[in-house]
Formats: C-alpha cells, structure tokens, sequence
C-alpha cells in the first residue's frame, strides 16, 4: 500500500519501503539524485525535514534554490526545517540513539497535525565520523529505527558518502535498510535484516570481541 502521496526516488516509485539508504560518491551525485526527490514533495503539498553539516547550510540553500524551491518561503512556514547536526543527533555534544529516535518520532506527528500528506527526511551521516561519545552506535540506531518508520508512509533517505566510511561501516548499513540505492538506482535490498535479528547479532558480535558495532 502506498501513502498518501506517490513518492519517486532515484527512478522509482516507492512501496512501504520507504527506509533507504543512499551510497553515494560525491555531492553533485547525491543532489542529482535527491534534488528530484525534495522538490516533487514541496509540488505535492509534503513537508521537507533535512539533517546537514552546518559547514554545508549555505551550499545546501543553493542548490534547493537553483532547483527551483522557494527556501525563505518554505522556512518561514516550517514546510522546510533544516537543522545541523549539533541540533538533531549531537544534541549536548553526544549521540543518544534512543533521544534521536523519539525527536524523528515528534516530527513524523507534528508533520501529520499540521496538515501535511508526509514528511520526507534527509539525512546526513557524517557526523558519525566525528569525535564524540555515542557515535559508534549508528548502526544500532538504524536498525532499531526501522520499527518507527515501519509504521509509517513518510520516507526517510540516509545519505551515505563512501569515500569516507570504511567497509564494514557500509557492509552494516546496507543490511539495516530495507531499500538503497546505489549507483543512482533505488532498489528493494536483499540483504535487508530485520532489527531484532541484527541487534542479535551485534550483542553476539560485542560479546566475541569486546568492542563496539563500528
């Protein structure tokens, strides 16, 4: 069953698996891929939700811009919220994978009581690689979030820059989400595991050696 909305990413139209991870080499790959994606959202009456580096805002602003969105327009009526990372998973300094789970949650419901057809996340994940408590638990959280968005049509894309993770960080992220895409192309993903099965398998995998999922 799909949403309220038809939703098209990365050449298709999506079903109810609408948690995607998106692989990508560049950002001009990962706008040429996404930029469609937002602007049939705001032509559609959705609500956008962006998670980015506050070092890329401005850059982030000109290439929704130059695809044609009103940014100012659509900020000034929370159509459009983008937040940084210091405002979304590094709230206080750390990652709290159970804090951000509850945040998506609040906007999913803020979404629906203000009227929107969905909210269509994007999110970045670089601020995994960064030095602060809690980020090894990325992956964990991207397993366990899926039975939020189970339970709903809003689609999530979390992007994914692999030029900067290493394999087995990429490896994880691929079984976490029942979608990617990869080379521009979304597809349903074999290799998806469900979260109670991977956390499992995490619990078994600390047990072995001691350590952490990344």
């Amino acid at each position: 069953m799909g949403g309220p909305n038809k939703v098209r990413l990365a050449g298709s139209v999506l079903d109810r698996k609408r948690h995607v991870c998106a692989f990508f080499h560049s950002k001009e790959e990962e706008y040429r891929v996404l930029l469609p994606f937002i602007k049939e959202g705001f032509e559609q009456g959705d609500r956008a939700f962006h998670i980015i580096d506050r070092h890329r805002r401005r850059d982030h602003t000109r290439r929704l811009q130059e695809a044609g969105i009103d940014v100012a327009g659509a900020e000034s009526e929370e159509r459009l919220v983008v937040r940084h990372w210091e405002d979304a998973y590094l709230q206080d300094g750390y990652f709290d994978q159970h804090r951000q789970i509850s945040l998506f949650e609040r906007v999913l419901l803020e979404g629906k009581n203000q009227g929107y057809p969905l909210t269509r996340f994007v999110a970045g994940t670089e601020w995994a690689l960064l030095d602060r408590p809690g980020v090894h638990d990325l992956i964990e959280y991207e397993s366990r979030i899926n039975n939020l968005f189970s339970k709903y049509d809003d689609p999530v894309c979390c992007t994914y820059d692999v030029s900067k993770f290493c394999a087995s960080v990429i490896m994880d992220a691929m079984r976490v989400h029942p979608a990617v895409i990869i080379g521009g192309v979304y597809q349903e993903n074999p290799f998806y595991v469900p979260p109670d099965e991977f956390l499992r398998e995490l619990r078994e995998r600390e047990g072995k050696n001691g350590t952490g999922v990344a």
